[in-house]
């Protein structure tokens, strides 16, 4: 059973999103952290809600979970702190997969990062997971869909423009960066429109729905 901690949201999570228990094959089971919004944990590094992870990870290890993921890769900044305290397999962000991939593709330049937030995703959340800044950043554009409903936090919106939105932020990463070779999904949330982002920049594209499936097993 893969255990997620989830923030405190109530956006629209269509199959495919982390926090969708149809999106897996497998049994889920969810801890949310009360007060992690969107804006928190993105825009202010969730500062302060250190603990309310950790007691959240622990409890899902508790439950039987055999392996533990997030709903947001900017936790990247706190992943060694929750892991420290588990005995199981877990992985913060999808950011994980950027050491492994800067060796299937030739490196760092070769491998681009797509985000909910530029702005918001530093150098210290990549470098955190072993990342490099080297590697091409694009970020779905401020103003859209996406970010009024997903990082806004808004209970409805038109989620074909919100994925529209994430696969624009694509087609302009590899148009900026035509070097890269490889996607890495950082948001949870953009999952849902990685086959359509795979279509229009034909760069194989990863997430944490891989990398999940892949530490379960571990687990």
């Amino acid at each position: 059973m893969l255990g997620v901690i989830m923030l405190d949201t109530v956006f629209p999570r269509p199959v495919g999103d982390i926090g969708n228990p149809a999106t897996f094959p497998f049994p889920t089971r969810y801890a949310t952290v009360t007060s992690a919004s969107p804006d928190h944990v993105v825009f202010r590094n969730a500062v302060g809600l250190t603990s309310r992870f950790i007691e959240a990870a622990l409890q899902l290890q508790n439950e039987g979970c055999k392996a533990i993921v997030t709903s947001c890769g900017f936790l990247a900044l706190q992943h060694h702190d929750i892991a420290a305290r588990l005995s199981v397999p877990f992985a913060s962000s999808s950011l994980c997969w950027l050491p492994t991939l800067y060796n299937v593709f030739g490196g760092p330049s070769n491998v681009g990062i797509l985000t909910a937030s530029a702005r918001a995703l530093t150098v210290e959340h990549i470098r955190r997971l072993g990342g490099h800044p080297l590697s091409p950043l694009e970020g779905v554009a401020e103003g859209t869909e996406f970010s009024r409903v997903i990082l806004g936090n808004q209970p409805t919106g038109n989620m074909r423009q919100v994925g529209e939105d994430v696969v624009e932020a694509a087609e302009r990463l590899v148009s900026r960066n035509p070097q890269t070779k490889a996607i890495v999904l950082e948001c949870t949330n953009m999952p849902p429109y990685r086959d359509e982002i795979v279509r229009r920049t034909g760069r194989p594209t990863y997430d944490l729905l891989d990398l999940a499936r892949n530490v379960l097993k571990v687990g």
